[in-house]
């Protein structure tokens, strides 16, 4: 029998209280030093180290941590920093936050933006795009994988280094702003870098290292991709001493598996949760003298496995490989995705949810139980009957199903996805309703969320302030942030958002089938973390989320109009940890349901326009394009059923943000939307070739600022930005606005950004009119 190991492919970096958040925070701030960040972040590691290694894990991996982004770190490393970052101190941290963050300051006349940043696959987390210039040379510019490989090794742990791959890391790269040359090119010059930092893992003692190439999650050009990985693994497999796990996941790796696993590489990692297809055709290509890692924990999602289940497929494996090469038990990708550890719910959710759930510490243990069970199922037989009555304790609860809910859903007929009237006729009808300026400006909802503003609503769930008491602070917010949007010009307004955390939680807490955890945090960008709501059952409205706060809103503004700001169902469900014991799309459908009740109400209590985000949208498209289209259809559908219960007088809004719209934009225009704002400014005005192939004849906000950024643009910048549009947009349909939410940002910067950007309107219409 083949000899059977345990590991993870990652592990979450924030820490159980969100350590590093608070380290990198410091430091933007002034308030913690390089030196002092830096042995914060080494403490954090070893803690994390030693919390894998207790539950026996064979390996920990290293490199996976990172103060901002991996694939920042990646790109950093082999010196793809681009020019305007060049005469910024790469030796420290200076360049590396510019390159994530920008850096705008005045004393050293330094204002440079941030790269560009999309969305990871089809999670929630972001990564920053790497730049490749025309004339882009490459170079070992930091040792970070080999600094932390020793540092485990000296504790005493059996490491593997975990680097990106070369090919994913220009697969995932853009041209340079002026360059021509495909990224891809450039390979031939990258490899021998990769080879000088393999070589000094070798000879710090690293014995295997994970080579991550999660693009062959996707549709390849075999004719490109296959020579490519063949060219770089040819190189890199000539390393004498050294093993390489080519490692992909979240999808299938269909097609690419042929070839891949023809490669000089000594294992290969499946997905076996997300790409569970892939095993038998695996089985029979993977060659006998080839590791096989097996992904069968989830490392996206919170559900207890069904450790039965996956040992059946582990031992499948097994006994197919007889006595070959080693069999590693692993998760199906980084648990990166996944909140650090149950054990702070403990006394916050109920038993019986504890039971059913299991975030990344407790993965940890189920990889161990499923390696253990392997070798010796009697070594851990009651925690497998533990692990069998939890998961059937989840299966026939009756918290699950809400027949109501599912007879609703059922009975619906194709006249809940229509509006009432076409665009153009709304259109009409709309203007003379809400009187609005050529190139009207807005934002997209949330104003920052202040110290004062955090502090109110800690006291208020601790008991400290009265639910009057909060409300007064809530209304006088919401008050002075309606004046303020008034005083500098803004058309339609928003209330700003303080009383919600996170635009998915804040409507969980309002609807049924939600549980919400206490430090269920995970990472979506930089410092940036999200507590996502787990849906563990049938969805369900039981009253209104949002009327009194916007019928207050829309009381402190006697002429202009107020956006009623609601969370989209698609969004919502990307957002949250989903159930796994029904179609994704019939979750979706609830939530639709549960959003049009919220929407009716808010027309009724005289909002006239209503906000329904969806950022998220393209997040969920499949990896694969075999199956976009029935996604698609069952995404637009659900969004149409949120909102098509209003008049035609009523304006429909939507957002979405950092997303390749050119492969959702037929869909984008089936949403029948009377005005989207979108992501713009980092992408380089993709958008305009996506408006030039497809066309749209609904209005349009493209977003003419970054708000990750702390940087405030110029108005120069900004009206550069906005006459650009203007060639592909027509001036009536053409909105101002930011890129995204300003939750984030602080005051200052917001002010000065936004009086610019409706300085910018202002002075297009006059030159419109002239």
């Amino acid at each position: 029998m083949s000899s059977v190991k345990s590991t993870i492919l990652g592990f979450p970096r924030m820490g159980s209280d969100r350590q590093l958040k608070k380290l990198v925070e410091g430091f933007w701030a002034g308030k913690v030093t390089e030196a002092e960040l830096a042995e914060g972040s080494k403490k954090l590691r070893a803690e994390h180290w030693a919390l894998q290694a207790s539950y026996g894990l064979t390996e920990v991996p290293v490199g996976d941590f990172s103060y901002y982004d991996q694939v920042l770190d990646a790109a950093f490393a082999v010196g793809i920093i681009p020019k305007r970052y060049q005469q910024l101190d790469s030796t420290g941290t200076q360049a590396y936050f510019a390159m994530a963050r920008g850096l705008q300051n005045k004393s050293i006349n330094v204002d440079v933006p941030s790269l560009e940043m999309k969305k990871w696959f089809d999670t929630n987390y972001h990564y920053m795009v790497p730049e490749i210039s025309d004339s882009q040379t490459f170079v070992l510019h930091s040792t970070k994988v080999v600094d932390e490989f020793n540092e485990a090794k000296a504790l005493g742990h059996a490491a593997r280094p975990v680097v990106l791959g070369p090919v994913s890391l220009l697969a995932l790269s853009k041209a340079a702003k002026g360059s021509s040359s495909k990224p891809i090119s450039h390979l031939a010059s990258l490899i021998p870098v990769y080879v000088e930092l393999f070589n000094k893992l070798a000879a710090a003692g690293a014995k295997w290292i994970q080579v991550d190439e999660p693009v062959l999650s996707l549709d390849l050009d075999a004719a490109v991709y296959e020579p490519a990985f063949s060219q770089a693994y040819t190189e890199l497999s000539k390393i004498a001493g050294l093993k390489l796990l080519l490692t992909s996941y979240f999808d299938r790796l269909g097609s690419n598996l042929s070839w891949a696993a023809t490669l000089p590489v000594h294992g290969i990692h499946l997905d076996l949760v997300r790409g569970a297809a892939d095993l038998d055709a695996a089985l029979e290509k993977i060659p006998a003298d080839k590791v096989i890692s097996a992904g069968l924990i989830n490392g996206r999602n919170i559900w207890k496995a069904n450790l039965e289940k996956q040992l059946a497929v582990l031992q499948k494996i097994v006994d197919a490989r007889k006595s070959a090469a080693p069999v590693w038990v692993n998760s199906s990708c980084s648990l990166l995705h996944s909140p650090h550890s149950l054990k702070p719910e403990a006394g916050h959710l109920d038993e019986e949810m504890l039971g059913w759930l299991s975030f990344a510490e407790e993965k940890i243990e189920e990889v161990a139980i499923l390696a253990a069970a392997a070798v010796d199922r009697t070594s851990v037989d009651s925690k497998l009957k533990s692990n069998a009555e939890k998961v059937a304790s989840r299966q026939t609860s009756a918290r699950i199903t809400r027949p109501a809910v599912q007879q609703r859903l059922a009975s619906l007929d194709r006249t809940f996805y229509e509006r009432k009237a076409p665009f153009a006729e709304r259109q009409k009808l709309q203007r003379t309703a809400l009187s609005l300026p050529l190139f009207p400006t807005t934002t997209i909802g949330s104003f920052p969320q202040t110290t004062e503003v955090r502090r109110a609503r800690a006291q208020f769930r601790k008991g400290a302030l009265s639910k009057d008491e909060y409300t007064q602070f809530l209304d006088s917010e919401t008050r002075k942030c309606i004046e303020w949007q008034n005083e500098i010009g803004l058309d339609v307004l928003v209330h700003g958002e303080f009383e919600r955390t996170d635009m998915v939680e804040f409507f969980g807490e309002h609807l049924e089938g939600f549980v919400f955890t206490k430090k269920g945090w995970v990472q979506s960008y930089g410092s940036r973390c999200v507590k996502p709501p787990v849906i563990f059952g049938d969805v369900s409205r039981p009253h209104a989320m949002t009327v009194d706060v916007a019928r207050f809103a829309q009381g402190c503004s006697k002429d202009k109009p107020v956006k009623g700001m609601l969370t989209g169902p698609v969004t919502i469900l990307q957002w949250s940890f989903v159930r796994d014991d029904q179609p994704r799309s019939q979750t979706a459908g609830q939530i639709a349901l549960a959003i049009r009740d919220e929407v009716v109400d808010l027309e009724a209590a005289g909002i006239k326009v209503i906000q329904v985000d969806e950022p998220a949208i393209r997040e969920g498209l499949p990896l694969r394009k075999a199956d976009y289209d029935a996604y698609l259809a069952w995404s637009v559908d659900v969004f149409r059923l949120a909102t098509t219960g209003v008049t035609n007088e009523t304006q429909v809004h939507t957002h979405f943000c950092y997303s390749d719209f050119n492969e959702i934009f037929t869909a984008i225009k089936s949403l029948d939307a009377d005005v989207i704002t979108i992501e713009n400014s980092k992408s380089d005005l993709k958008l305009l070739g996506a408006l030039e192939t497809h066309g749209y004849t609904a209005e349009i906000g493209p977003g003419l600022y970054d708000i990750h950024s702390p940087r405030v643009p110029s108005v120069e910048e900004m009206a550069a930005r906005f006459a650009a549009l203007q060639k592909y947009i027509p001036a009536e349909n053409l909105w101002a606005n930011p890129d995204c939410g300003l939750k984030t940002r602080g005051w200052a910067e917001v002010k000065e950004s936004l009086e610019n950007l409706v300085a910018v309107a202002v002075s297009a219409r006059k030159s419109h009119t002239a």
